[in-house]
């Protein structure tokens, strides 16, 4: 071939190169390029993601204004006032779990109080029972939402796997049906394939951060809510044990 045709062949093969578009490797553009299934993998997963951030927010929040007006109730409880005065102050709508405890006992007593009762122990034994109860109440209304988490922690990164190896195939399938091994042929598609397991990774963990932290602090407040149960049940039995 004649030098000056391989050297106007190089230029026009310069020229195309260079003419390419560039290749939009921003997280917009990989989702577009994006097949149909890994599509909807990704809305899922960022859905996922948001709803988890969502929980963990409303949770902390939670708990916070709870832990708060705990800390108030009990420095009133143990403050010598009369119990009676401070049920008739609480009224029949606890705001929290510890006055919810308080007020379900304290339901309780009187009842037992307006009854002719021929055993102390009975008594103790229906005061306690209805406070275990109402703890457990409790803490299925504190445990709401927190499955979620702990399913977003566990399958996310299996979800985005999911999403990265359909990708990776679809991929494999446009290099063959090309017929083109070249790197800025096969980097997008493998790009478009490991995204989703980013979103998957981005979803899962900050939910089993969010579900770990809220776990422990549930468990922290259910065992405060058993302490405070027992101190008023003494309450209750040393106040049995001076009536009988």
């Amino acid at each position: 071939m004649d030098p000056a045709t391989i050297a106007a062949t190089g230029q026009v093969i310069t020229n195309t190169t260079m003419s390419a578009p560039p290749i939009d490797f921003s997280m917009l553009g990989l989702f577009l390029r994006a097949d149909l299934i890994v599509k909807f993998v990704m809305l899922g997963l960022v859905f996922s993601s948001v709803w988890s951030w969502a929980i963990i927010f409303e949770k902390l929040w939670r708990f916070r204004q709870i832990e708060r007006a705990a800390d108030s109730f009990e420095r009133t409880f143990w403050s010598g006032r009369s119990l009676d005065e401070l049920y008739q102050e609480i009224g029949h709508r606890p705001q929290h779990p510890i006055s919810a405890l308080f007020i379900a006992a304290m339901r309780e007593w009187r009842r037992s109080q307006e009854m002719v009762v021929e055993s102390f122990a009975g008594v103790k034994e229906r005061v306690d029972k209805v406070m275990n109860v109402t703890i457990s109440r409790e803490m299925l209304a504190l445990e709401t939402r927190l499955l979620f988490l702990a399913t977003v922690g566990s399958t996310a990164p299996f979800i985005g796997l999911f999403g990265t190896v359909w990708g990776i195939m679809h991929a494999f399938q446009s290099i063959a049906l090309s017929r083109d091994t070249n790197l800025a042929v096969v980097a997008p598609g493998i790009a478009e394939a490991l995204f989703a397991t980013a979103l998957g990774l981005i979803a899962a963990i900050p939910a089993v951060i969010g579900y770990n932290r809220l776990s422990s602090q549930m468990g922290r407040f259910g065992s405060r809510l058993e302490g405070f149960a027992e101190e008023f049940s003494a309450i209750l039995s040393r106040q049995l044990d001076e009536r009988g």
